[in-house]
């Protein structure tokens, strides 16, 4: 009887050795999920106005994501959507426990950054969508307190191991500026370029307080560069700084318009990323649109322009901006993948 007994212990043992270890093999050989343009939002608006447009979608929870956003969404079309969390760190952070989670196979994905940033007058105005060339790091320097710099420098700010703010730095930390792929760049900017975009009443009226174009136009697709730095910042000198700093890391070639906080840190993840065979850099393009302006109008202080940014009516615009100026990249990949799957089509 006990040597029944444990005979049939020792065969449920065995089957239930073998149900275990069949479930954890068919779960290691699950194939990766397969993604043909990943939308990375940095916080909730950003992702919802894509949300609201992709149909019916699947959530997959991935560990390590930020608690607030900790799923990834996607719908048939194979088009997904992650939400990082906002800065530099929760960028990082999230994109790498994606990517290292292994439950997507992103060899081919097309990665759209879509976020909402502050906007150079100079270069666009509230609701302007922006594809960037160069990613260029604001917060890579070293700083002196405003008050104490010398009194023939521009600002407080210069390149790490340089003597002056007008030297280009070493670059040793390799992630100061990135170049985006130009094939792509165009291919984002021609098929958006027409595209009518959103406004408001209350942008309309607060753009109308500066006296040149473009800040006192409509909003329009454009083409310029994104300046990536925790700090917000407000008025014309930090704003010329970032203009300056702009130019000096691109050797002249970038021209900033836009500040936001993520996408030097998102890129580096995918170069990582890239490195390792898992996804691919020429393939990701970053898309701002205007939610404020980084400088007053004149007779509005930097103070007031920094504090009361929420009032100047550009987040709605801009929040919908993303996908109207986005959508028409993200289609045409969906749409003609057979063109697209193997890189940027030439025509």
């Amino acid at each position: 009887m006990f040597k029944q007994r444990l005979l049939r212990i020792l065969v449920c043992a065995g089957l239930a050795c073998v149900i275990q270890s069949g479930a954890y093999a068919a779960q290691s050989l699950s194939a990766p999920r397969p993604v043909k343009v990943l939308i990375i939002s940095m916080f909730g608006p950003e992702g919802k106005t894509w949300l609201d447009h992709l149909g019916q979608t699947q959530a997959i929870a991935v560990a390590g994501l930020s608690p607030d956003y900790p799923a990834v969404h996607c719908n048939r079309d194979d088009v997904c959507v992650i939400t990082t969390g906002m800065g530099h760190t929760n960028a990082a952070a999230s994109m790498a426990a994606l990517i290292y989670s292994k439950k997507f196979d992103l060899r081919r994905t097309y990665f759209l950054v879509s976020g909402i940033a502050g906007i150079d007058p100079a270069q666009g105005t509230l609701g302007s969508a922006a594809w960037a060339r160069y990613l260029v790091d604001f917060g890579i320097q070293w700083e002196l307190d405003a008050r104490e710099i010398p009194p023939d420098w521009k600002s407080g700010y210069l390149g790490i191991n340089t003597k002056n703010g007008d030297e280009k730095p070493p670059l040793d930390y390799r992630t100061e500026v990135f170049q985006l792929n130009e094939a792509l760049l165009q291919k984002a900017y021609l098929l958006s370029r027409n595209v009518t975009l959103s406004d408001s009443t209350e942008a309309k009226t607060y753009r109308a307080k500066y006296t040149n174009a473009p800040a006192n136009q409509p909003p329009t697709v454009i083409q310029c560069d994104t300046l990536a730095g925790d700090t917000w910042f407000s008025g014309n000198a930090l704003g010329q700084r970032a203009r300056d700093w702009t130019k000096l890391l691109t050797g002249g070639k970038g021209t900033y318009c836009t500040t936001q906080q993520e996408d030097n840190a998102t890129y580096e993840v995918l170069k990582r990323a890239a490195a390792a065979g898992l996804a691919d850099t020429s393939r990701v393009a970053v898309l701002r649109a205007g939610s404020d302006f980084d400088r007053p109008p004149e007779g509005i202080s930097n103070l007031d322009n920094l504090l009361n940014y929420q009032s100047q009516g550009g987040f709605m615009p801009a929040v919908n901006n993303l996908y109207l100026a986005g959508s028409p990249l993200v289609n045409a990949i969906i749409k003609d993948w057979a063109q697209w799957k193997d890189g940027i089509p030439d025509n």
